[in-house]
């Protein structure tokens, strides 16, 4: 009977979860930086730009979460694209500041950022639009959306996209309950009032953008609300660049521009909104 309970535990467990040796390391790594360079009395803002900077030069990878039959925490630190690039520099830079740094910490920290409820569910649960990802994050005082603030103007989405194109994700494809539930998300994410600054306008707010800030860049792109994502990093200068996973093909890497500058370079981005990580508690 003990035997049979502990080969149901290690079926349950390798089911729930999808991780390397060379993921652990990683993150192991990461956990190592922090200590040599005692990134925890530091203002989290500054401990996600340090993170950040240690994934620089990594293959940018997309569609890294969509492995297995049901929905899995996959845990991929070889190659990131920019939503799981930013992510992990968030969910990281919790667990330094929370002085959990096991490998088990940060699986937990990473489905409680993850997922709707902090909990995985089915496909579903997990926050694909990443309107919803900065609504639901903000409730769990994961970060502030300080865009309204810094003089933001509103804008409201009109998501669609997964719905009307769920060809395009597998598991919609082979549950039509899934395009269902979407669908309830989609129409709340419409429902919803943002803020965003337009791009024309970043350069006038780019001094009350604080390094470590999390980006969110609006698109123009029917049926989507955000484009691209990254992280705010104050360079020398003074200047706010961009330090983000860009596109296939290329490497995570900061922007050569000043914020204002790569966004006016890209038609299809319209604004931003500025997300500000808040401390996490031990």
């Amino acid at each position: 009977m003990k035997t049979f309970i502990l080969l149901l535990f290690a079926f349950v467990f390798t089911h729930a979860q999808i991780a390397t040796e060379e993921d652990k390391q990683i993150c192991k790594s990461k956990f190592d930086l922090a200590v040599s360079d005692s990134l925890s009395s530091k203002p989290i803002g500054d401990v996600i730009t340090a993170i950040g900077k240690s994934f620089l030069g990594l293959n940018y990878e997309a569609f890294t979460l969509e492995k297995g039959e049901k929905e899995t925490l996959v845990v991929h630190l070889t190659g990131l694209d920019c939503t799981t690039f930013l992510e992990n520099c968030v969910v990281f830079s919790r667990c330094i500041k929370k002085g959990k740094t096991s490998f088990e910490d940060y699986t937990k920290e990473l489905e409680f950022v993850r997922y709707r409820d902090g909990k995985m569910g089915e496909y579903p649960s997990r926050l694909h639009y990443f309107s919803d990802w900065i609504f639901t994050n903000t409730k769990k005082n994961i970060v502030e959306d300080v865009t309204k603030s810094i003089g933001g103007e509103p804008i409201k989405f009109k998501v669609g996209y997964m719905t009307k194109h769920p060809e395009s994700y597998r598991q919609l494809k082979e549950n039509e309950k899934y395009i269902t539930i979407v669908a309830k998300q989609e129409k709340a994410i419409n429902s919803r009032t943002y803020f965003y600054v337009p791009k024309e306008k970043v350069d006038g707010i780019e001094s009350q953008i604080h390094n470590g800030d999390l980006i969110a860049i609006t698109t123009n792109l029917e049926g989507l609300d955000i484009g691209h994502v990254g992280v705010a990093l104050k360079m020398d200068d003074g200047r706010i660049h961009f330090m983000h996973a860009p596109l296939v093909g290329a490497k995570v890497q900061i922007s050569e521009l000043p914020l204002g500058g790569y966004l006016a370079k890209v038609k299809k981005h319209t604004g931003i909104i500025v997300l500000r990580p808040q401390e996490a508690k031990k």
